[in-house]
């Protein structure tokens, strides 16, 4: 019995000497001595029982933290550095003991996590300065995990800490890693922030959930930074705009723009846009520039998408004029081929067909056109005068052709002349 007493009185002595070790090491932080305070800690850890406590952590990343900071700053060098990054190891450990963190109510231990902010905060901006994106950004983490402890623990009276979530996830972005960028510039976008250097946030935010097909999130920053930036024509746009506008090539557009009319296989907009990137590829405006080998395929899906888009909104010509204009464009391709051909007389004859065929499938879309354009005639812009115009000389045209084909019908003759000379004199009075 007498053996258990000795032992119950060596802890209690134990736990004494702790107490007063802490107690010490805490006045020399207090009294801002903390390389004293350090060389203290450091030997009070290798004690029985001293880090049995969370005290002892606490005042660990205090101690260290506050010596990584000189009256004027953070120290940027090596030392500075490994100081911050044990005393943030020191941290997790004291939020580990205890999650309540009941001990930064103290305020001598709440510079703990204020210089701990501190040290990484301007340790990631310095390597920020130097565009060193891989080592600033896990600093900047940290920055922002302990600005959130400081709002969380209210000390430091901010709702949201713009400047270094700002830095955070510009870094994260130049390091290449877009799902830390979006974690960051969300937290930005859901607190509304607005003003001038904020609505890049929203464009990120919009451009990223688009290329992730995640509609709703798109539509939802998109409605934000409409509301915050009515003025910018960026949140004006649609899916189908940025379908086109992010990808840069001719395959790209089309896959983009064909997995939106796979869930809105009506939708005007991404008919006719499906119908001009195709039209764009099938008429170069080089013209050496080759054809695609599957232009003919092509094509069938230009037409298509072009009546599926003048289905979906009546009464408007644009499809019907890109459809007459691209025959009219293959058209005269086949008969610069034709001209180029005339020793080989078989080839000829080949070209002359494809000619007249391309020329005939540019009749009925002009011809829908025209009628569109005649049932507003009193009210057409100089520019709808123009095209009306083109429609009716191309289909005067078109006649004419007809004409020479059936020179030994004298009857189809005769139609196809009353035919020209009827679009030739509404080319002649439109003005």
């Amino acid at each position: 019995m007498k053996k258990y007493r000795l032992l119950i009185i060596a802890s209690l002595s134990v736990l004494a000497g702790n107490a007063q070790d802490y107690e010490t090491i805490k006045n020399m932080v207090i009294l801002t001595q903390y390389q004293k305070a350090k060389e203290d800690l450091d030997k009070a850890m290798v004690k029985p029982g001293f880090t049995s406590k969370p005290e002892a952590f606490i005042l660990k990343a205090t101690i260290y933290a506050s010596l990584a900071i000189t009256g004027t700053g953070i120290k940027n060098t090596p030392a500075a550095h490994l100081l911050t990054d044990e005393g943030d190891a020191a941290f997790r450990k004291f939020r580990d003991m205890d999650p309540s963190m009941l001990l930064l109510e103290d305020v001598t231990y709440q510079n703990g996590p204020v210089n701990l902010y501190a040290g990484y905060y301007v340790s990631g901006y310095n390597d920020y300065t130097a565009k060193k994106w891989a080592e600033a950004f896990p600093k900047m983490k940290k920055a922002v995990e302990y600005s959130d402890l400081l709002i969380q623990k209210k000390l430091i009276k901010a709702s949201v800490d713009t400047n270094v979530l700002t830095l955070a996830a510009i870094i994260a972005e130049n390091a290449g890693l877009k799902e830390d960028a979006v974690k960051y510039y969300g937290r930005m976008a859901d607190n509304k922030l607005a003003g001038p250097g904020f609505e890049s946030v929203y464009r990120y935010l919009v451009s990223y959930y688009f290329q992730k097909k995640d509609l709703v999130s798109f539509e939802k920053y998109k409605s934000y930074g409409a509301a915050l930036y009515p003025q910018s024509e960026f949140f004006k746009y649609d899916k189908v705009d940025f379908a086109v506008g992010l990808e840069e090539d001719f395959p790209g557009k089309l896959k983009a723009v064909e997995s939106l009319l796979a869930t809105d296989p009506g939708s005007y907009k991404a008919n006719q846009v499906l119908g001009e990137i195709i039209y764009d590829e099938l008429n170069p405006r080089e013209a050496t520039q080759a054809l695609p080998a599957n232009a003919n395929e092509l094509e069938k899906k230009m037409v298509a998408a072009f009546y599926k888009a003048a289905a979906a909104k009546p009464g408007f010509e644009n499809p019907f004029i890109y459809i007459g204009d691209h025959f009219i464009n293959k058209a005269v391709q086949i008969n610069d081929a034709k001209l180029k051909a005339e020793a080989d007389a078989a080839k000829v004859q080949a070209l002359e067909r494809d000619y007249g065929n391309a020329l005939h499938a540019a009749k009925e879309p002009y011809e829908k056109a025209a009628i569109l354009f005649a049932g507003r005639s009193a009210t057409l812009s100089l520019k709808d005068k123009t095209q009306y115009r083109k429609v009716a000389g191309y289909l005067a045209d078109i006649a004419a052709h007809k004409k020479i084909k059936a020179k030994t019908n004298p009857a189809e003759q005769k139609k196809w002349a009353d035919e020209e000379a009827t679009w030739n004199a509404l080319a002649n009075s439109i003005k």
